[in-house]
């Protein structure tokens, strides 16, 4: 049985693929792959990334549109360029951008 690593990034964290042109903010941590059998099938075997690593929930973007993006800890880098983030979820999650790491907004029910 493998053992389970913490998370590298954390919630809020401004982060980039290292593959593909694409950047996003990490909504949601998984400790290990929890996504459909169809969906890790559907990724090329010689990318196929392991099950046994983090897996992050991201708003993400890239040049032409914003999207939600399941990735793998092994394929994320720290994005570090500052540039803004326009993915339209982002106010609904979040606020205040300090250091690359949004601080999550705590919303309350009535």
């Amino acid at each position: 049985m493998s053992t389970v690593r913490n998370a590298r990034f954390q919630i809020g964290q401004v982060v980039r693929h290292r593959v593909y042109p694409f950047r996003g903010v990490v909504f949601d941590v998984d400790p290990t792959f929890s996504n459909t059998e169809e969906w890790y099938a559907s990724i090329p075997q010689d990318v196929r990334p392991a099950k046994d690593q983090p897996y992050y929930h991201l708003l993400a973007e890239n040049a032409d549109t914003e999207y939600v993006a399941y990735v793998s800890e092994q394929n994320l880098l720290p994005d570090e360029s500052d540039e803004p983030l326009r993915h339209p979820q982002i106010p609904e999650f979040f606020e205040d951008l300090r250091d690359g790491v949004f601080r999550f907004r705590f919303v309350q029910e009535h």
